[in-house]
């Protein structure tokens, strides 16, 4: 299909909002809880207890180190593969639309530069724990090869994917190896800069001088966003194009067999959750130490979160479309709010973690950190269908929806008559 560009006023993909994938709005519901267990110690502890509990500030005993192996093996890395997955599916679903309404990529331009601002911004002055600006920018090498057969997106998304977690899993793991030499003295120099950046992050987080501490991050921090898709290209990229494919191969919407794609579902699954698990017993017996949790998180997790990322993306497809109960309602409406949910839910943690709120920045011990993440997903689940049922698209996504139309949509539901 051709792409217009001098069409003067382009209507939205979908002008109702309600030409919607079941199976896309559970599996993200899924995501977007998922990936605030991933990332609540991140919110409520030094950046470094993201990998190594040596890094909390509260006691680290024996119940939240078997928490941790249990975080490793289900949750960290895969909430975050499943979300860039979906985003890859997501990106094709909106190109295959705006096509067949004579716009083109030049739109999905804009819809990213949007969600590099809003990524930037939040990353800036909400949270470092930000992967919308590397969606965006990632995105935006993933829109070359959008014409792409889905057999040669999938194709190479995989090998691309192996080929960078090889090579993480190759270098990590030779600096992990060297306990002297050149190559350890910038293990521990990488290691002492992380720390001594956590201690004044803490110390502002904690004296809630969020002026300050945003001023610390613009100063220290400000090309973080710009660059990450260098650090994490090889992750990202792939993972968009096998989204691509997989939506474009009928994951999604039923046109594979279902047999097969619960079959291979489960295999996926079931190898990935071996591998992590074996890589997180590991890190066990060796004391959870730090470079073997930096090892273990920037590059043996990879290899084995791939099967079980996909895995778990044919298995929640399955899933999505009969989870019309009162939690899977609820659940698929907050994956159609997930941008609304994502970035709402760093906000809120704003308030519950640094000093000039609540104040609990390093006081929670693992377990009582997923306390939170329980009372945040309550609230998730409960806003979420109060608010669709009176609105049409989520507060976040309706503004991001404006901008990348350059038009104001009606955002209330129209009452029914009589």
């Amino acid at each position: 299909m051709a792409e217009q560009q001098n069409n003067p006023r382009i209507e939205p993909v979908s002008a109702t909002g309600q030409q919607r994938l079941a199976s896309l709005d559970f599996t993200r519901g899924i995501a977007v809880m998922g990936i605030l267990v991933a990332n609540i110690v991140a919110f409520g502890q030094p950046q470094a207890a993201y990998f190594w509990p040596g890094g909390f500030l509260t006691d680290h005993g024996a119940v939240s180190d078997g928490l941790w192996v249990a975080q490793f093996t289900l949750i960290d890395g895969k909430m975050r593969g499943l979300f860039t997955l979906l985003f890859g599916a997501g990106m094709i679903l909106f190109l295959d639309r705006a096509w067949a309404r004579g716009a083109g990529r030049w739109l999905q331009v804009r819809r990213l530069f949007w969600l590099f601002v809003f990524g930037y911004a939040h990353y800036l002055f909400v949270s470092k724990t930000d992967i919308l600006a590397l969606y965006a920018t990632c995105g935006l090498i993933a829109l070359l090869f959008v014409k792409w057969k889905p057999k040669t997106q999938l194709l190479v998304g995989i090998v691309v994917y192996l080929l960078g977690a090889a090579k993480d899993t190759a270098v990590w793991g030779m600096i992990y190896a060297n306990e002297t030499g050149r190559m350890a003295a910038m293990a521990a120099e990488m290691r002492d800069a992380g720390l001594a950046d956590g201690r004044v992050e803490t110390e502002l987080i904690r004296a809630g001088d969020y002026g300050d501490w945003v001023t610390y991050n613009v100063a220290e921090h400000w090309s973080q966003p710009l660059m990450a898709w260098f650090q994490n290209g090889l992750e990202t990229v792939p993972l968009i194009l096998i989204g691509m494919a997989l939506y474009r191969f009928g994951l999604f919407d039923g046109r594979l067999d279902r047999g097969r794609q619960a079959l291979w579902g489960w295999i996926g699954l079931l190898v990935g959750l071996a591998g992590t698990l074996a890589i997180g017993l590991w890190n066990y017996s060796e004391g959870l130490s730090y470079m073997g949790g930096l090892w273990s998180f920037d590059g043996l997790w990879a290899l084995p979160g791939l099967p079980m990322i996909i895995g778990l993306a044919a298995l929640l497809a399955l899933w999505g479309p009969h989870a019309t109960g009162w939690l899977g309602t609820r659940i698929s409406a907050a994956g159609r709010m997930a941008f609304s949910n994502y970035l709402g839910t760093s906000i809120l943690m704003l308030f519950v973690f640094h000093g000039w709120a609540l104040g609990l920045y390093g006081e929670l011990t693992r377990p009582a950190l997923y306390g939170v993440v329980l009372v945040t997903w309550a609230i998730m689940l409960i806003w979420s269908p109060a608010w669709l049922a009176r609105y049409r698209f989520g507060p976040l996504e309706w503004l991001w929806r404006c901008l990348t139309y350059m038009r104001i949509f009606p955002i209330r539901r129209e009452r029914e008559p009589g």
